[in-house]
């Protein structure tokens, strides 16, 4: 019996979930929130600098050259996502309403995450180093592909073409500072420290989830003191949920065969499926904040909310089944 729940209870997936209902439902004060967001933004830094200390140069190298995978990558972010959104827009309207409609459109003309895609294919055993070119190539495209994305697809943005610029030089110097800053000081400490780090699974493994917790607590907090929630019905809510599911069903799917039909071995298949099927709350969020007007950027938030929680939760799940493999 034992062996069977370990088999399909992940305690992480259990912690997951206790650390997003304590965001929803205990209110975080303040100065709380925003030692929450430093001690985020610290973990994210930790976690580039054990991968740049853990991955061998020839590796990232490997990495970038690989065409398919990246270019799967780029195509189900910018191509394939957008294709669904818009059909989930036009679907949902009735159910939803136009404004949480636009958010799912929204949502599926956003970046790729990059820490929790790159921790969860480290989880399963997948090709880290390409995850890690995949995903910030697709944020850092990201900061001028989706403001143009939205001004050419969303009727109701409100064309603000400055602040989306100014947004995108501020996004792509946290990719800078934050992710590939302390990657290549990794890199440059590899030589001395990569087989310690290697020989230490633990230290990735805590590394990578512990990020993860703190980064989800830190979202789903800040979110509620906000007052994202406020006068959106719970039926709304549900809709959402269901909607987000299936949207990320049929990416899980793709992603993961379409892998097959590029002829990626099994690591690049699950960073592909790891990149490709995830969107970023840390890009959609703010950018929202300066694509749209004061009273629809909450509304139109939303599923960026939902759809990221909902994905991390099942890839969690998934990377622990694709990491049991033999």
């Amino acid at each position: 019996m034992r062996r069977v729940l370990n088999r399909w209870v992940d305690p992480f997936v259990v912690t997951l979930l206790l650390v997003l209902v304590l965001g929803l439902v205990v209110p975080v004060p303040a100065g709380a929130q925003h030692v929450l967001d430093t001690a985020a933004d610290v973990a994210v830094t930790a976690l580039f600098l054990v991968y740049g200390m853990r991955l061998s140069t020839r590796e990232v190298w490997a990495g970038l050259r690989s065409w398919r995978l990246q270019g799967g990558i780029l195509a189900a972010t910018y191509v394939v996502f957008p294709l669904l959104g818009l059909v989930v827009a036009w679907a949902v309207t009735p159910l939803v309403g136009a404004p949480l409609a636009a958010g799912m459109l929204y949502l599926s003309l956003l970046p790729s995450t990059v820490q929790s895609s790159v921790a969860f294919t480290s989880v399963a055993r997948g090709n880290v180093a390409g995850a890690i070119c995949g995903a910030t190539v697709s944020n850092v495209l990201g900061m001028v592909l989706t403001p143009l994305l939205v001004l050419g697809l969303m009727s109701d943005a409100d064309g603000s073409g400055g602040a989306a610029a100014g947004h995108g030089l501020d996004g792509l110097q946290t990719v800078l500072l934050q992710l590939l800053l302390p990657f290549v000081v990794g890199q440059l400490l590899q030589p001395w420290a990569g087989d310690r780090v290697r020989a230490r699974r633990w230290l990735t493994l805590g590394v990578d989830r512990g990020t993860i917790l703190v980064v989800v607590l830190s979202a789903v907090a800040g979110a509620s003191s906000a007052g994202v929630w406020a006068g959106i019905s719970g039926w709304a809510i549900v809709a959402l949920v269901v909607v987000s599911g299936v949207l990320l069903a049929v990416m899980l799917g793709l992603t993961w065969w379409g892998g097959a039909l590029l002829r990626l071995p099994v690591e690049d298949r699950i960073a592909l499926l790891m990149c490709g099927s995830k969107k970023s709350l840390a890009t959609g969020l703010p950018m929202a904040s300066v694509l749209f007007p004061v009273a629809a950027a909450g509304v139109v938030a939303v599923p960026v909310i939902i759809f990221h929680q909902l994905q991390l939760v099942v890839c969690a799940v998934l990377a622990r089944r694709l990491a049991l493999r033999d």
